[in-house]
């Protein structure tokens, strides 16, 4: 009876062996393999177009210096003389395109490193929701309109909802209003985006960052990263400094050890001095005279 419906080429409902093998396969190795990203590269040397080209290069301080506008020969040519380093194409777009002259493993390098921490540091805007009936009291409002307010100076956009029970839906004009004075009371560091919105049973508003506020939320990280860098610098001096006292009290100590004389081999009071330190006693003489 079971074998009537099985499926062919198996007994009992059991999977064929073929499709065993394949979800073995598949749980061996981690699951089907993801296809290879393929690094996209920026056109280099004789890549670039071969127009007139404004050529720059990275100076030590980080910056661009200008070295003017030229053929692409000239500027390869160029490249070659400065070590050996590579033409790429950083700005199609511009009048004339613009080319810097660098080691391009180093340029990608710099480059990875940069996004990766503008990544790290940027953190996605969350949204932050505040719940509410329309007949709040004034002391529930009041910490509503509280936390609001501290998510909106963290950065943050906040979702407040007015939410109704049973027939109390016919009341949104209330929740219509209570949403445009919580939105006024907080107009000095927000906005309403659009008009409040009926999801189901519950009415809701989005409020948004005034732009004076995300500046001032953008400089104090800036400031909080700036001093964490200071920080960091002077803790790298005062290690290399005491590195260095370590160093010199080290040689002074191997100076005391030779009675604090330094030999100079081309006086010949000093080579008496060596003679004397290296002269054996009358047993050694004896020995190896």
């Amino acid at each position: 009876m079971c074998d009537a419906f099985a499926p062919a080429g198996s007994k009992f409902g059991i999977v064929s062996n073929e499709l065993d093998f394949s979800l073995d396969a598949i749980r061996r190795r981690g699951g089907p393999r993801q296809p290879r990203r393929v690094e996209e590269k920026p056109p280099m040397n004789l890549e670039v177009p071969n127009i007139k080209l404004r050529v720059v290069t990275p100076n030590p301080k980080g910056k661009d210096d200008p070295l003017g506008i030229m053929g692409r020969a000239e500027a390869l040519s160029l490249a070659k003389d400065m070590g050996g380093l590579d033409l790429v194409l950083i700005n199609a777009k511009s009048d004339p395109p613009v080319c810097k002259i660098v080691d391009y493993s180093k340029f990608r390098y710099e480059k990875e490193r940069k996004a990766k921490m503008l990544k790290k540091n940027s953190k996605a805007t969350e949204v932050k929701e505040v719940k509410m009936s329309y007949k709040i009291d004034v002391h529930d409002y009041n910490v509503r309109k509280k936390n609001a307010s501290k998510f909106i100076g963290q950065g943050n956009r906040v979702k407040c909802t007015i939410m109704f029970k049973g027939r109390e839906i016919q009341h949104d004009k209330l929740g219509i209003e209570l949403l445009g004075r919580l939105a006024t009371d907080l107009e000095d560091v927000c906005l309403m985006e659009g008009k409040p919105k009926r999801e189901g049973r519950n009415l809701s508003c989005i409020l948004t960052p005034r732009p004076e506020v995300v500046k001032k939320i953008n400089e104090k990280k800036r400031a909080e990263e700036k001093k964490k860098r200071k920080a960091k610098e002077q803790g790298k001096k005062e290690f290399e400094e005491k590195q260095a006292k370590k160093a010199a009290a080290k040689g002074v100590t191997a100076n005391a050890a030779n009675g604090g004389r330094i030999l100079d081999f081309d006086s010949e009071d000093s080579l008496d001095d060596l003679d004397e330190l290296l002269k054996g006693d009358d047993l050694t003489d004896d020995l190896f005279g």
